[in-house]
């Protein structure tokens, strides 16, 4: 049976964070990041002939396994399997990986030895075979690489996460450089000057959907090894990685100047101190700062800017993420600033939440640079999206709905109130050509004014209830059931608080406007539906949830009320929680329903049977289609014992107290009451006590008996699930998960999103009512009669005030 993408991820993680031991998460990775790396290519290209890569015989992942326990094994993996792989491949070179007898990192003697053994260990599991590892953009292994690198920059620390661009930011820039709208082929260049892992690279060729040229440089020397091999783990083994700094020695050059590419993207270091070390920036040999300015000495955010600029052709793009002091500094980055924009490069700026990335937790932008249209371009467009991320852990991050929002605002130039907007070049002119997004777009969300005349006289706003147009424009009879005119400009609630609720869901309109929404979702569920089912072993989940998530948000997108994006949000999360690792299932076996013995080991290491499960289709799923009587007798037998247990605990609370007749028992048991009722026997003054001891005692044997009865109704329910799997056809495995498992549970989600609308409509009228409902002259009589009545309490005591 295929692992799970999830599952895989996860047990990597954690497996090898357990044998870090005391090493530094940024050195470690190299270790780990290197043995998944030869792990791939051994099982992907080992004995092939022609392959991309060489993999000499006796340097593969089985040699190195054979190498496990032996006293020089450091010593043996650096000579037997690194080396000649650097030798046999022009794009690996031995200082791309770390050193495997470093006694420093790894330890002396069996310390060395014991932790490179287990290392070995994690990645010889069965599961982790990629011999069948699709290189289609939808590779499990490159994915793995990527999440490992991700959760080594969270836990690299502040100063040494920067390898690592996260993923959906790198997705942010190679959509909006419009790459996937161009006419790319294998001689489109795509270059970035920083490029750390790799990983904004390689965002940007996948979402081109041609092969591509890429080109990197990176001034780290084991960060560039890492990104050598990330190439070569997502299938673009000739992409060229070099090593240097790129201000003051880049490697990619025509002539006497740099070479210039298609697209461009980077995300260099934030406000790089020693950006001129090694560079003369007055007499640049490249001429990056001759049209523009030379950045300050202690702000490199510009250079490499300007690099990017130098680096592409007349017709190129690109996108560089800096930090917002960029949009805003004085002096001599100012100048650049107003030179830039007068020539007409930058075409977008794109405000990003704060502490997305590892290397800080200051905000940064996205700058887009386009020269093909600079000649004709009349003003920048802006999106502020500070506000839309979620939290993971220490850092911030993009969500789906987040990512397409920025997307479709940027490449369709939506104008969204408090998000996006164009600004033309005249009013960039007003502001002395300071791009500071709050100059431009108020994102912040609107503060809730409070009306001192309501407070005084009374009423509602009518401002307030007209804010409330969206909803009155789907119902336009609700308002009036709710609200009656006061006077000129206030209104008043006409029915109790207590109703506001119900008066909403009942009012017909109301009642339509939800029904439509079913009908709306029943409509792609039932398309849905046909695609789903029509899946089949070797399909791509990637296009899959592409393909399902864009289509359900064309399908919401103009309805009322509802936000396209959070419907596209639940559904994304779904994907990622549960639906991602199905379709992993079902691209590798097909539609197979296959069971599984759940084994856990205790602290001594014993193996315990823990029962039984199936991940593609919940025994829950079977019982409900299959087995829906005998689940509702389980239920019976799970209400009468509920019913009996409740009825055992009043007797002894109730006959518990002092003199009761449970009350001299030490422990309230079988054996206890039966004790005590021998000893009673017989006398006629502990009739009443024998009485009850004996409806204890009924009740503890029907509690006991029902709990026998569920018991054993459970054993034969869970052993005809069980027996079901084998039977199920191939369209019914269908059903029951397209239907009863995925379709089911996005339409849960959905309707959730639809309480959320009421309930908002709900809670804002209610908070409007109880925020006017007592005037202030009322509250003060309030006071005043209180007062009076307190003055009066303290005469009557003797207290003069």
């Amino acid at each position: 049976m295929a692992i799970k993408k999830s599952e895989l991820y996860s047990s990597l993680w954690s497996s090898c964070d357990e044998l870090r031991g005391g090493m530094d998460a940024s050195q470690y990775k190299d270790y780990v990041l290197s043995l998944l790396f030869i792990k791939y290519i051994s099982d992907k290209y080992a004995g092939v002939p022609y392959a991309p890569i060489t993999v000499p015989q006796g340097s593969g992942f089985a040699d190195m396994v054979a190498l496990k326990g032996t006293s020089d094994i450091g010593d043996q993996i650096n000579k037997k399997i690194v080396a000649p792989l650097a030798a046999a491949n022009q794009q690996l070179s031995q200082s791309d990986f770390p050193d495997f007898n470093d006694s420093v990192k790894l330890g002396d003697g069996k310390e060395k030895v014991d932790r490179l053994t287990n290392l070995i260990g994690i990645f010889q599991r069965p599961a982790l075979d990629f011999s069948k590892n699709r290189a289609d953009g939808d590779d499990i292994l490159g994915d793995a690489y990527e999440y490992l690198m991700r959760h080594f920059a969270t836990e690299s620390g502040k100063s040494k996460g920067q390898f690592y661009t996260p993923a959906e930011v790198s997705r942010i820039m190679a959509q909006v450089i419009g790459i996937k709208a161009a006419h790319t082929s294998a001689d489109t260049t795509v270059y970035d000057p920083t490029c750390g892992s790799g990983s904004l690279l390689l965002k940007v060729g996948d979402e081109a959907g041609t092969a591509l040229t890429l080109y990197g440089q990176e001034k780290d020397a084991a960060t560039s090894g890492l990104a050598r091999m990330n190439m070569i783990l997502h299938n673009n083994p000739i992409a060229m990685i070099e090593q240097g700094n790129t201000l003051a020695d880049p490697k990619y050059k025509e002539g006497e100047g740099l070479k210039q590419f298609d697209f461009v993207v980077a995300n260099p270091p934030f406000s790089d101190k020693r950006w001129s070390t090694g560079l003369d920036p007055l007499n640049d040999a490249y001429n990056r700062f001759e049209s523009f300015g030379v950045p300050p000495g202690k702000q490199g955010d510009y250079a490499y800017l300007l690099h990017i600029i130098r680096s592409l052709k007349s017709t190129g793009c690109g996108a560089c993420i800096l930090p917002h002091g960029v949009l805003f500094r004085g002096n001599a980055e100012a100048d650049i600033r107003r030179n830039l924009i007068r020539k007409g490069y930058i075409k977008g700026i794109i405000g990003l939440p704060a502490n997305l990335f590892y290397g800080t937790g200051i905000p940064a932008c996205i700058v887009v640079i386009d020269k093909k249209d600079a000649a004709a371009r009349k003003g920048i467009f802006m999106i502020d999206a500070a506000q839309g991320f979620m939290k993971d852990g220490p850092k911030n991050r993009l969500r789906s709905q987040d990512i397409h929002k920025i997307v479709d605002a940027f490449n369709k130039q939506i104008v969204i109130p408090a998000f996006s907007r164009m600004v033309p070049y005249e009013k960039i002119a007003e502001n002395d050509y300071n791009l500071n997004l709050p100059r431009y777009i108020d994102s912040q969300k609107a503060e809730d004014k409070q009306d001192i005349e309501a407070h005084l006289k009374g009423g509602i706003p009518a401002v307030d209830i007209d804010a409330l147009d969206a909803y009155w424009q789907v119902c336009p009879n609700l308002k009036a059931a709710l609200f009656a005119d006061n006077r000129p400009g206030y209104m008043d609630l006409t029915v109790d608080k207590s109703a506001i609720k119900q008066t909403i869901y009942d009012h017909p309109e109301f009642a339509t406007f939800i029904a439509s929404m079913n009908t709306l979702f029943d409509e792609w569920r039932h398309r849905s539906s046909a695609t789903l089912k029509s899946l089949a072993a070797g399909c791509n989940p990637k296009d899959v949830i592409f393909d399902l998530s864009e289509d359900l948000l064309a399908h919401y997108t103009g309805k009322p009320l509802i936000d396209k994006y959070d419907v596209y949000q639940h559904l994304m999360n779904y994907w990622a929680d549960v639906m991602q690792d199905d379709c992993y299932l079902i691209a590798a076996d097909g539609w197979k329903a296959e069971t599984y013995r759940i084994i856990e080991k205790d602290k001594k290491g014993k193996e315990k049977d823990k029962g039984w499960t199936c991940d593609l289709i919940p025994k829950r799923l079977i019982v409900a289609r299959y087995f829906a009587a005998e689940q509702a007798k389980i239920e019976e037998l799970m209400a009468a014992l509920e019913a009996a247990s409740a009825a055992m605990t009043e007797l002894e609370e109730e006959h518990g107290v002092e003199d009761g007749a449970l009350a001299e028992l030490e422990k309230v048991n079988k054996g206890a009451v039966t004790a005590r009722l021998k000893e009673i026997k017989g006398d006629r003054d502990a009739a009443e006590e024998a009485t009850i001891l004996n409806q204890w005692l009924t009740l503890s044997k029907k509690e006991t008996d029902l709990k026998k009865q569920l018991k054993e109704a459970e054993v034969a329910l869970d052993a005809k699930a069980y027996a079901q799997y084998p039977k199920l056809t191939e369209a019914e495995i269908k059903t029951l998960v397209v239907d009863d498992k995925w379709l089911a549970t996005v339409d849960g989600l959905i309707h959730g999103e639809m309480d959320r609308i009421s309930q908002a409509l709900t809670g804002r009228v209610r908070t409007l009512a109880e925020r006017y409902e007592t005037r202030m002259p009322d509250l003060v009589a309030e006071v005043a009669a209180l007062e009076a009545r307190v003055n009066g309490h303290l005469e009557k005591m003797g207290f003069a005030w």
